[in-house]
């Protein structure tokens, strides 16, 4: 067992992000097909310490990291939302919502459908519906525990995060090819226009920005309030009809700081800045997360289960190309939309996010993509999914059980 404390798993996730960036750069599949460099790289390594461990080789990585890293990309996506900019995308926002809410929908009657015909416990199939698809492992985490308290489920902690972790992987290679699809079938091509509609940090993520110690430190105090508070929000509402999960609570303060010190006047966030410590935060917490995924995890699922996350991740594909594409418009930024909607509609936002940027480095840029899917993906889809599980176990068929 070899064992990485903090610096050692630093050093290893920044040496996965350079192992992907080489691999996109070099290997002709990947790029072709925009899967995003952490992805590349971790799935990689991933791979290696699965196959290790037919020797007895083990390594353990220090991923006490991984949590804050998430919770600063989203406090940086809160500090880029700018309501005069939402006002400009709110019909787009709001067409957006209804599809991945239709995602939900379908993803749950998939999941309970599968799971009765190959002779699974319903509850499991909606255990790998949009719990954990669309709602990831803390989503996962907190239904699994409901399951197995009130309904008895068997392993639901296990089989949540096996589900998790199996959208995340699939969730960061999906994208990208349905995208090309869609880009190459219908000729599309960035308008490339430069607009006022969004920050254009996350769309460009390898574009070089100006900064000084100073502002850096400011930057960094903002997102620190956004944590902070964001923590202590969270802790408030625990228990309550208002309960959410942390990296909601720490977006929704990032919103609030960003807008409320611009309506005083006291400050004007930095948007580039921002944008830097955003992708930083997101490429390593992505090349933490896949580097030390549990792959055994996933070998250990039973057939009829695998079958059933199979037949989902078909059905997000299907969905995105045929769906979400055409009722965002069958243009140039649906495409890019649909690549997003992939990445956090089978893993989470970070993994939309890293989807569009692979996309849009090789295709051009789309900055309503970038303003919609943060919104949707970060803050409204958990609320919606909450309501959509509710509703589905609340029909007469989970309430006899």
């Amino acid at each position: 067992m070899f064992e990485l404390d903090f610096y050692g798993t630093l050093v290893a996730a920044s040496l996965v992000l350079l192992l992907g960036r080489g691999l996109v750069q070099r290997v002709g599949f990947l790029r072709a097909y925009n899967i995003p460099e952490p992805v590349a790289g971790g799935l990689l390594v991933a791979l290696v310490l699965l196959a290790l461990r037919s020797f007895d080789i083990r390594v353990q990585f220090d991923t006490s990291m991984q949590t804050p890293l998430m919770l600063a990309f989203f406090a940086t996506i809160g500090l880029s939302a700018d309501f005069s900019s939402l006002k400009k995308g709110g019909r787009v926002v709001v067409v957006f919502l209804l599809v991945v809410t239709g995602l939900l929908l379908v993803q749950n009657a998939m999941g309970i459908g599968l799971a009765t015909a190959l002779g699974l416990d319903p509850l499991m199939g909606l255990l790998a519906g949009s719990i954990t698809l669309s709602g990831g492992h803390g989503t996962g985490a907190a239904w699994s525990a409901t399951f197995s308290d009130k309904y008895g489920l068997a392993s639901a902690a296990e089989l949540a995060m096996a589900c998790a972790t199996f959208g995340l992987v699939l969730g960061g290679l999906i994208g990208g090819p349905v995208a090309r699809l869609l880009i190459k079938r219908a000729k599309l091509h960035s308008s490339g226009e430069s607009t006022a509609i969004l920050p254009k940090g996350f769309e460009q993520p390898n574009t070089e920005r100006l900064i000084t110690s100073f502002s850096f430190v400011e930057t960094l105090a903002l997102i620190a309030v956004s944590l902070l508070a964001g923590s202590l929000l969270n802790g408030a509402l625990l228990g309550t009809a208002f309960e959410l999960p942390t990296f909601v609570c720490v977006l929704f303060v990032g919103v609030v700081l960003r807008n409320g010190l611009s309506a005083l006047g006291m400050y004007h966030v930095f948007e580039r800045e921002v944008s830097v410590l955003g992708n930083v935060s997101l490429s390593l917490f992505l090349a933490i997360a896949l580097m030390s995924l549990k792959l055994w995890d996933l070998a250990a699922l039973a057939l009829p289960f695998f079958i059933l996350l199979a037949a989902q991740t078909l059905v997000m594909a299907l969905f995105a190309i045929f769906i979400t594409f055409r009722v965002m418009g069958r243009n140039y930024d649906a495409a890019v939309l649909a690549a997003g909607h992939c990445g956090f509609g089978l893993g989470a936002t970070p993994t939309a996010i890293a989807n569009m940027q692979a996309v849009t480095q090789r295709y051009g840029p789309s900055q309503i993509a970038f303003l919609v899917v943060p919104m949707v993906g970060a803050f409204f889809i958990d609320i919606i999914n909450v309501i959509v599980i509710k509703l589905y176990l609340a029909l007469p068929f989970f309430v006899a059980l």
